[in-house]
């Protein structure tokens, strides 16, 4: 997407992830990993492992429905 709606798109989803405590959330899930396993003894593949998943799955339904509308309407403005 040349028109700059990708970057657009990604700085909202930041937004509203950090609006809704998603990234705590995680943050908080990375940190007790750590604090379990031993800082010495996790990699971020571990890490990655761990929270992708789980912050897919947690994400809020109302971000994935607005992220959707927005996608909906740009290729709607787009193709017309």
């Amino acid at each position: 997407m040349e028109s700059g709606e990708k970057e657009r798109l990604m700085d909202l989803l930041r937004e509203r992830l950090i609006e809704c405590g998603w990234k705590d959330e995680m943050k908080a899930v990375c940190r007790t990993f750590i604090m379990k396993k031993g800082r010495n003894n996790v990699t971020v593949d571990d890490l990655i492992r761990l929270i992708t998943p789980k912050g897919r799955a947690s994400i809020p339904d109302p971000v994935k429905a607005e992220l959707l509308q927005r996608i909906w309407a740009f290729l709607n403005a787009t193709t017309l």
